[in-house]
Formats: C-alpha cells, sequence, structure tokens
C-alpha cells in the first residue's frame, strides 16, 4: 500500500492448509469531509466535552467513570472495564475461510464495513492462488476471525490485484424488511404509465462511474464556508416539488416526450457534467480548495 496508509490489522489467512500472512487497510473513509468544532458564541473559544452526574449535576473525573447496564428506570449492574476486557474472545489473528459460496447467495443488507486485503512479501504465491481461484470459479469466500476487539464473519471476494473483505452484520443486527414496508400499499402499474416508466428507464441507462457523483452536501457546506470567509449570503435552495398521484402521468407523458427530443443518450458521465460547470461558473471551491480554506479538526 502507498506510504501513510496504515494497516488496520495484520494477522493471516487460511484456506485447506495452505496460509499466508496478510493485512487489512480501510477501504472506505470519511476523513476527508469537511467538519465543525464547538464553539462558545460569547467568547469565541472551542467548547471541551464535560461528563455530568445525572443527579447531582457535578462533574465526573475520568477516574470515578465506569461501564453501567441498565435493569430498570435509573437501577444499574455496575461493570468495570476490566471485567468487560475479559470478555474479548482471544485471537490467533486467523482469516480461517469456513466455505465458498456464490455471491449471490448474500443479501448485501448483511455489508458493514469494506476493507482492502493485501500479502505481506512472503506470502504473494498463496495469495494470488486464491485470488485467481476464486476469480475462476466464480465464488466468494466466507471466514471468520477476531477483528476490533469482536468475532466478525467477513465476506473476502477478488479485487483487481488484490481482494477485499468486507465486515458482516450479524442476523440479529438487521431488520426485517417486512416490518419496513408492511404499510406500503399493493399496487399494480399496468398499461400506458407501466410503458412510459419502463421507456424513461430504458432513455437514461448509463454507466456506474462514481467518479462522476457529486457529493451535493458536501459541496453546499464548502460553498458556505467560502461565503462565510468573504461575508456572503448564500441563495436560498428551490423547493422541490413532489409529484402528487393525480399529476403522475401527466409527469410521466411529459419525460418521456423530453427523452424522445434528447439526444445523445444520457451516462452516468455526462448527467453530471451541467453540475460541474454550474460550480465551476459560480466560483465554489474545489476540494483541494475546500481543504485549504476550511477547517478540518473533528467535532468535539
Amino acid at each position: 500500500m502507498a506510504t501513510g496508509h496504515r494497516a488496520q490489522w495484520k494477522g493471516f489467512i487460511k484456506f485447506g492448509e495452505v496460509t499466508c500472512g496478510v493485512a487489512l487497510y480501510t477501504a472506505a473513509s470519511t476523513s476527508e469531509r469537511i467538519t465543525f468544532n464547538t464553539i462558545n458564541k460569547a467568547s469565541g473559544n472551542r467548547v471541551n466535552r464535560i461528563f455530568i452526574d445525572s443527579e447531582t449535576e457535578e462533574p465526573v473525573p475520568k477516574e470515578q467513570q465506569t461501564k453501567g447496564f441498565e435493569i430498570e428506570n435509573g437501577q444499574y449492574i455496575i461493570i468495570d472495564p476490566e471485567e468487560v476486557a475479559a470478555t474479548i474472545p482471544e485471537s490467533n489473528k486467523t482469516l480461517e475461510i469456513e466455505a465458498f459460496i456464490p455471491c449471490s447467495d448474500v443479501d448485501d443488507v448483511y455489508f458493514d464495513k469494506p476493507y482492502y486485503l493485501t500479502p505481506d512479501k512472503m506470502g504473494g504465491d498463496a495469495f494470488a492462488a486464491l485470488r485467481d481461484g476464486m476469480k475462476k470459479s466464480n465464488v466468494v469466500a466466507i471466514a471468520r476471525t477476531v477483528l476490533f476487539r469482536r468475532m466478525r464473519t467477513v465476506l473476502i471476494r477478488p479485487h483487481s490485484r488484490g481482494l477485499i473483505a468486507t465486515t458482516m452484520n450479524y442476523d440479529y443486527e438487521v431488520r426485517s424488511s417486512k416490518k419496513a414496508f408492511e404499510e406500503i400499499p399493493k399496487l399494480k402499474i399496468e398499461g400506458e404509465m407501466l410503458d412510459l416508466a419502463k421507456h424513461i428507464i430504458a432513455t437514461k441507462r448509463g454507466n456506474f462511474d462514481p467518479a462522476t457523483f457529486d457529493d451535493r452536501y458536501e459541496a453546499a457546506l464548502a460553498d458556505l464556508v467560502k461565503a462565510k470567509m468573504e461575508g456572503k449570503a448564500l441563495p436560498k435552495p428551490k423547493k422541490v416539488e413532489v409529484s402528487k398521484p393525480n399529476d403522475l402521468l401527466a409527469a410521466l407523458r411529459e419525460s418521456a416526450g423530453m427523452m424522445k427530443a434528447a439526444a445523445p443518450k444520457r451516462t452516468a458521465a455526462n448527467a453530471n457534467q451541467g453540475t460541474g460547470r454550474q460550480r465551476a461558473a459560480r466560483g465554489a471551491p474545489s476540494k483541494a480548495a475546500s481543504s485549504a480554506n476550511a477547517p478540518r479538526r473533528k467535532a468535539s
């Protein structure tokens, strides 16, 4: 990995009787987002967090703080940090592959956080054999190990010259979709309305290119910081109007007509070019400019 990219975990991966050393690196991070500190309006100074006793309202120093589990309203079982540490499972630092399965067998609602998995200098051949064998067999691997103080189930899949290891949510952590969707009415769309929807979808087909997707909230924050630094006010955003049921067919017809008139086919790349030009026109700061001008210390 590139210099400065520190491994989050180092250990071994084992499949059958083959073992090689590996390292995990964070694949996704929010560290580049604009962050704010909490400030005292009166003094302009940064505010520090202090823990207060909920009854006496007196500050509680760190050495007097401990863990507690609530058994009734306001009643707690006291658990010392040493007792919590004793429950951490022992680790042999090994990602032991339990099974190879089709990737389609795993519902992505169970995906937690992705990591890049790389070999150490001595385990390159074994690592490559696992990676290429999985590619040829079109499978992913399920493994288990202790990561970050907890036993984790990990989904491992080939990616470029390495592997991606994604920690998985446990079954009890994933909420049932039935409860989330139970109030959605049972509607069946047919005829012209369905044909128009399919036509719009077909006309707007494109390619996935994450580099072209804008984080509009982050861009708005950058605009806000820039405007505040320059003493300017930002224009109020336009209100989004949701299509009403009785206007839906008309809206679909209008959209289909606009799609027929538009040429060529839109892709994910050219669909976002206008946004970039508009931002450049209004002088919004780039990511690099935001890094230079906006405070990036973590919020307290």
